[in-house]
């Protein structure tokens, strides 16, 4: 899988992308991540990539130009591979773990990360962007939430994971929250291991744990029961 990142701060993404699952999934060539400084597709002498908005108002919006330029460019580049470009913004559809699951499956996402008071309008429609959203809340800017998206979605890549089973028993995996997890010692602090992890019998264990999956859920997510 290729991922492009379109960003005025590219400074922000090596330390997210040279640790852990993504730096060992570039090292297995399962992805490549590229980011790339929206600023060099700006045409003003001073690289800059936002202007006033029309209509008044606080803040600055991103150009459309530098966007429009940049990803031309990269799609010139790529000798036909399909582009699925994605806009980081709260107005976004949530991303959820189906959403993740979707974009694991395209060969190629563009992620373009906003700032200031928004992107022009004109890149979601022209670029055919789907806009996401990693939550009902507002962030300085679109890099966050495309490092989060990043990591949800490289994870489910085949080869990312030591084990390819991680990534079906977890939390949202069939809408469900992951049951709870122990490791040693047995007893620490009074707390004991629930018996029933200690028992080496499989089928009660996977009975345990999708009792306390459903009991988890309905006390923290009611919502995802429905």
């Amino acid at each position: 899988m290729r991922i492009d990142v379109l960003t005025i701060f590219p400074e922000m993404f090596p330390p997210v992308l040279e640790s852990s699952i993504l730096a060992r999934a570039a090292a297995k060539k399962v992805i490549r991540i590229r980011v790339h400084d929206l600023r060099d597709w700006s045409n003003d002498k001073h690289r800059k990539v936002d202007d006033r908005p029309y209509g008044g108002g606080p803040g600055m919006v991103m150009r459309a130009d530098p966007f429009f330029r940049a990803v031309e460019q990269l799609k010139k580049k790529a000798r036909g591979l399909k582009a699925h470009v994605v806009l980081l913004s709260p107005q976004g559809e949530k991303l959820t773990q189906k959403k993740a699951e979707a974009l694991s499956k395209k060969p190629w996402l563009v992620l373009l990360c906003g700032h200031y008071e928004g992107v022009d309008d004109r890149v979601r429609l022209a670029l055919s962007a789907e806009e996401l959203s990693i939550g009902d809340y507002v962030l300085t800017c679109g890099e966050l939430p495309a490092m989060v998206l990043i990591d949800s979605v490289v994870r489910l890549l085949p080869g990312s994971l030591g084990c390819e089973r991680s990534a079906a028993d977890e939390s949202f995996s069939g809408n469900l929250l992951e049951y709870p997890q122990y490791t040693r010692p047995v007893e620490f602090r009074g707390m004991r291991v629930p018996d029933i992890l200690l028992s080496g019998d499989a089928p009660r264990v996977a009975e345990w744990r999708r009792l306390q999956s459903l009991r988890r859920t309905r006390a923290q997510r009611p919502d995802l029961m429905r």
